[in-house]
């Protein structure tokens, strides 16, 4: 069997003799015999062996791992299946900071608002669950009289995936924030106890998750805002009666100054640019079809039934 000193090894493996020299002292490239000199020599063993040690090396094995595996002490298929899993969770660890960063980054965050959306990103799929359960308690708690509650809060829940993107993660760290937003929450409690208190008066409140109003309202205005017809106009007339008469017919009233001033007071508590923003968000987590935005064709539309209100009247005089 050939042998091999220690500077033809390092010119057939491409390693230095100082690194060969070191892996012999550890024991997991031991030499073969030495000369009578008392050089070390190497056999085609050891050819192999700082292949392997090599390419373990590059895949990120610690020196004690790498010996127990070439002197086969531990399987290396249950080593790499133990390091693979340890990369995947440092993969994840990286994107996550990733995110954090690419969001500081885009804001101009401070250094208060850099810390908060580290710690939304490091959340546990528990803690992600906690977070989101406490900000849909606080909108819809104590509301079961309005119909689909429980589809609406499914339909509002973000399920990041295992593996998730650099673009759900900054999402989810957005939607977070968003989620402990107190004016949002409040907003969105207010938009809950408008449906609940219809129900409670006896109209026929139509299920949620999309609020009927909000989606007559955005139908019938985006035609005539495509068109450019002034919301104030004569122009318009038709499209808000075809709306309020379609709101009153589904709760069982007639069209009446009083339903009028209650559908603006459920628009203008419904459209908040933020809900638009948390549904986009959550879209992305999800991996769900981008929404439409609401804003353009309800602006328009509420600026139409303000405009047809008595003078002085508005939502806050229902």
């Amino acid at each position: 069997m050939a042998h091999y000193s220690i500077g033809e090894l390092a010119r057939r493996t491409g390693l230095t003799v100082k690194t060969i020299r070191f892996y012999s002292d550890q024991g997991i490239v031991p030499p073969a015999d030495r000369s009578p000199a008392g050089y070390r020599r190497y056999d085609a063993d050891a050819v192999a062996r700082l292949e392997l040690v090599r390419t373990l090396r590059d895949l990120g094995l610690d020196l004690p791992t790498i010996r127990r595996v070439v002197d086969r002490e531990d399987s290396l298929p249950e080593v790499a299946a133990a390091h693979a899993e340890a990369l995947a969770v440092q993969i994840r660890t990286l994107r996550l900071r990733r995110a954090v960063l690419a969001a500081v980054a885009r804001r101009g965050s401070s250094p208060e608002e850099t810390d908060l959306m580290h710690r939304l990103a490091r959340l546990s799929e528990d803690e992600r669950r906690r977070l989101i359960a406490g900000f849909l308690d606080a909108a819809f708690d104590g509301l079961d009289a309005v119909p689909g509650l429980a589809g609406v809060m499914g339909s509002m829940t973000p399920e990041l995936p295992d593996d998730p993107s650099p673009e759900q993660l900054e999402a989810w760290v957005e939607l977070a924030e968003l989620a402990q937003d107190p004016d949002f929450r409040a907003g969105l409690r207010r938009t809950a106890e408008h449906l609940a208190a219809e129900h409670s008066a006896g109209f026929r409140v139509p299920a949620p998750p999309r609020p009927d109003a909000a989606a007559l309202a955005r139908d019938h205005a985006r035609p005539a805002l495509a068109a450019g017809i002034d919301p104030a106009s004569p122009e318009a007339d038709p499209v808000v009666a075809a709306v309020t008469a379609r709101y009153a017919h589904d709760r069982g009233v007639p069209d009446s100054p009083a339903l009028r001033r209650r559908l603006l007071a459920w628009l203008e508590s419904a459209h908040d640019p933020r809900r638009d923003r948390y549904f986009e968000l959550l879209a992305v987590i999800n991996g769900w079809t981008a929404p439409e935005s609401l804003a353009p064709a309800l602006d328009w539309f509420a600026a139409a039934m303000r405009a047809r209100l008595p003078a002085g009247e508005g939502a806050a005089s229902r």
